[in-house]
């Protein structure tokens, strides 16, 4: 399955302006033999907007998840976004994957939050795994530092997850997870990792940009530079099923040593 990577910060504060930059990404991604177009976190409203992100979240099945399936649909192609989630009193840090036929799939909400910004606007996530099935692909999601923790993955490997999709925002100056943490945890945990990036500044921040999607190998299939860019590369099913057998890590494990991991 072609995955297309959108990195791109958007316009920080806009739900509407960055639902025209979807639009345009999809139809790009989609002439191009995409199926599936993944967005970096927060994509919707921008990441360091404040007090805004409260004022802008929206349910899973609000109006901005609506007008992102109306993009899937007439594009023709699946959509993973980062949006703020507004379920009662709490608003999430969520990733949402919509179907080409504009179904809601899945929705993950990040369990891991980091620094004072995440901590004093959002509500921790409990649910480590989530999935969905998409072009013969289990699709597992995950936001940002939740990819950090190697608990996290090896629980989406354990799951059977294929291809792992990671909206992020991730700042300077810690560019070395895009470089060496995703591709090694693609390879430890044998599956394909897409991670996607804000890029720019914004707000007190620096987004680095460096959107991969790396295989079961440990090797990036594609990476964006410091750039606004749209990435595409392939998930490979044989490939990957090729690598599982050859790769002995998840067949090795010994769990009666790790209690005390927990």
């Amino acid at each position: 399955m072609r995955t297309a990577l959108l990195q791109s910060s958007g316009h920080p504060g806009s739900t509407v302006e960055n639902l025209k930059v979807l639009d345009e990404a999809a139809g790009r991604a989609a002439a191009a033999g995409a199926g599936l177009l993944v967005t970096s976190e927060l994509f919707l409203t921008g990441y360091a907007i404040g007090d805004e992100i409260g004022r802008l979240a929206e349910s899973a099945d609000g109006d901005c998840a609506d007008a992102v399936a109306e993009i899937a649909t007439s594009h023709g192609l699946a959509i993973a976004y980062g949006y703020p989630e507004r379920a009662g009193e709490a608003v999430f840090n969520s990733v949402q994957l919509i179907s080409a036929d504009g179904t809601r799939l899945a929705n993950h909400r990040k369990t891991h939050l980091f620094g004072c910004f995440e901590r004093d606007h959002f509500t921790p996530g409990d649910l480590p795994v989530v999935q969905a099935e998409i072009g013969g692909l289990r699709v597992g999601l995950l936001i940002c530092y939740d990819v950090e923790f190697p608990e996290n993955v090896r629980a989406h490997a354990l799951a059977g997850t294929d291809l792992l999709v990671v909206p992020t925002a991730q700042m300077h100056p810690f560019q070395f997870v895009a470089e060496s943490v995703i591709p090694v945890r693609a390879f430890e945990n044998q599956m394909y990792v897409a991670y996607v990036n804000r890029v720019g500044p914004e707000g007190e921040f620096e987004f680095v940009g460096l959107s991969t999607l790396a295989g079961p190998d440990g090797v990036a299939r594609g990476r964006a530079g410091r750039g606004e860019e749209l990435v595409l590369a392939d998930v490979d099913p044989a490939f990957l099923a090729a690598s599982r057998e050859n790769n002995p890590y998840l067949r090795d494990r010994r769990p009666g040593l790790y209690g005390s991991l927990v």
